[in-house]
């Protein structure tokens, strides 16, 4: 095989392939990216053995068909050095070298036999829907960094979907954060759902930028999107999710409305007092301010600081993980966000003030035991 390609092109093709390739494979080919060339395309595949992505480009001077594994790490870092420039591609057919000519030089290594490469899945669902590119972005920032890693709850580690004809839920969590995106945008038909697990979700979220649109499939084992000349095949996390609508306290009365930016600043410099362990917050809550504080009796280190707040409710006080408590704020878009409470013990709910259009999110947050 011969064909000649733009070493940037090639560049951008690779990188974005080559980010399902595991670390450590049970298989020393999957360390590979596979090249099948058919006429003037050009078919890039990887996989884990869980998560495969393929996509196409066309190339100039096709000579030949036929498929060889190329490791990636090698031509990686091999054509990130390169300027724009065309580059000559030399395949023999029988023993898999490989020659790489530029302008200025010619680079050699060995592959492997193409038809060793594990077939991507080829099931096909009996259940689709299309979603702006966008907005499944939007959707999967908003609810990924709820997801858990539990070995002993797999059906926590993914993002769950719910799907009907009227709207579209996105929905992860933890067991101490919960966050619940919904789009009414996108009519998934049926009810039906699947669990997309997290490393095909952060997957999508590199690859689907400067795309338009989305079509998602999914059957019993396997979920499939394709968008451009790109098709990502994962396999779905099994199991049944939690009854999500369940925990979602639908009762809070004590409600604060406070600036999203100005809340999480004030707890990020507050948070750096706290003790290490536990990386407790409290806030206290009265009539048109929040008093954030931490301390950590250990190093006697303590911070305290008051922010101006809308309050509706009697007065309390609330502990939080600071982390947990900063990162659902920074997930919000909207300039205010709102804090609905019922008591100290029971969960928090965090919202924002205004939703975009067709959306509604909601995050829910445990609290923490204060010892005062």
């Amino acid at each position: 095989m011969k064909f000649n390609v733009s070493s940037k092109e090639l560049f951008a093709q690779l990188q974005a392939a080559s980010r399902v390739i595991a670390a450590k494979n049970s298989l020393q080919i999957l360390e590979c990216v596979l090249f099948e060339l058919k006429e003037n395309q050009l078919t890039l595949t990887a996989s884990d053995g869980e998560t495969t992505l393929r996509t196409s480009m066309l190339v100039d001077s096709a000579q030949g068909e036929g498929k060889v594994a190329v490791a990636a790490k090698i031509l990686l870092e091999t054509l990130k050095e390169f300027s724009e420039q065309p580059l000559t591609f030399h395949i023999d057919d029988q023993n898999f070298g490989l020659n790489i000519t530029s302008a200025n030089g010619t680079y050699s290594f060995v592959g492997a036999n193409g038809n060793e490469y594990p077939e991507m899945p080829t099931e096909v669902g009996e259940n689709s829907f299309d979603i702006a590119a966008d907005v499944l972005l939007d959707a999967i920032n908003k609810t990924i960094f709820c997801t858990a890693d539990d070995e002993l709850r797999p059906v926590m580690n993914g993002i769950y979907f719910d799907l009907n004809e009227e709207r579209i839920t996105l929905v992860a969590t933890d067991a101490h954060r919960l966050v619940r995106y919904t789009n009414d945008g996108v009519k998934g038909g049926q009810a039906v759902s699947f669990i997309l697990p997290k490393k095909p979700a952060q997957l999508l979220r590199q690859v689907l930028k400067g795309t338009d649109s989305v079509s998602v499939n999914f059957g019993a084992k396997n979920a499939t999107f394709a968008f451009g000349q790109t098709v990502v095949v994962c396999r779905q996390i099994e199991g049944r999710f939690p009854n999500y609508n369940a925990v979602i306290p639908q009762n809070n009365q004590n409600k604060v409305i406070v600036d999203r930016q100005t809340i999480v600043n004030a707890c990020k410099r507050v948070a750096v007092f706290a003790n290490t362990g536990t990386s407790l917050i409290k806030l206290a809550l009265s009539e048109n301010q929040i008093k954030i504080s931490a301390q950590d009796i250990d190093f006697s280190t303590s911070a305290e600081e008051t922010i101006a707040c809308d309050y509706t409710g009697m007065p309390m006080a609330i502990g939080f993980k600071a982390p947990f408590l900063i990162e659902i704020l920074s997930a919000i878009g909207s300039q205010d966000v709102v804090l609905a409470l019922a008591d100290p013990a029971r969960a928090g709910l965090i919202l924002p003030s205004e939703n975009d259009a067709n959306q509604d999110l909601l995050i829910l947050l445990m609290p923490m035991l204060l010892n005062d």
